[in-house]
């Protein structure tokens, strides 16, 4: 089983991505579930959202606890809770950000994980490049297809489609894909 948890701020997807997340892995047959979890709904709080992906039905209702994969759409929140309590030694980190892992402060935090396991990607400078707008749900999940490679980055084409039709699911897309070809390159 794959626990992904994702950290981010009212307002960024983070649910929307966890739910996209899910459908993706439907389309390729495989079971899955999303969670939110949040505490006051307001713009700016921090939200956390977890999804579950397997081959057999997944029975467990509680939140990710230790994640083996983490996405943080903010980083601001490193210093506003431990996101990374609970990441698992072979765990893949996935951040929002141009910055370096140095420049970020989490050297410590994350000398656990492998090298190939560490990806930043400024997923809010391509939302703004494609979508217009700063959301980087949809862009992360094209990176996180590319990090894992549990999750076909052409199933999350089709979630994305689902979830935002339209010209706005267009931009969404090519926002995706190009995070994942940055992330393949990485």
């Amino acid at each position: 089983m794959l626990s992904v948890r994702i950290h981010g701020r009212g307002g960024q997807g983070v649910v929307s991505a966890a739910e996209m997340l899910s459908i993706a892995a439907f389309l390729e047959g495989k079971h899955a579930q999303a969670v939110p979890s949040f505490g006051s709904e307001r713009m700016g709080a921090p939200v956390v959202a977890f999804c579950r992906i397997d081959e057999t039905p997944i029975r467990l209702r509680e939140p990710v606890l230790e994640p083996d994969a983490l996405i943080v759409q903010d980083p601001t929140l490193f210093h506003a809770i431990d996101v990374f309590n609970g990441l698992v030694s072979h765990g893949y980190l996935l951040v929002n950000t141009g910055r370096s892992i140095e420049d970020l402060g989490i050297e410590k935090a994350v000398e656990h994980l492998p090298p190939k396991h560490i990806c930043m990607i400024p997923a809010t400078e391509i939302a703004m490049k494609y979508v217009k707008r700063p959301l980087p749900n949809a862009v992360l999940l094209g990176a996180l297809c590319a990090e894992t490679g549990v999750i076909g980055i052409d199933s999350v084409v089709e979630a994305i489609k689902t979830k935002f039709p339209g010209t706005l699911g267009q931009a969404n897309i090519t926002a995706a894909k190009a995070a994942y070809e940055l992330a393949a390159q990485a």
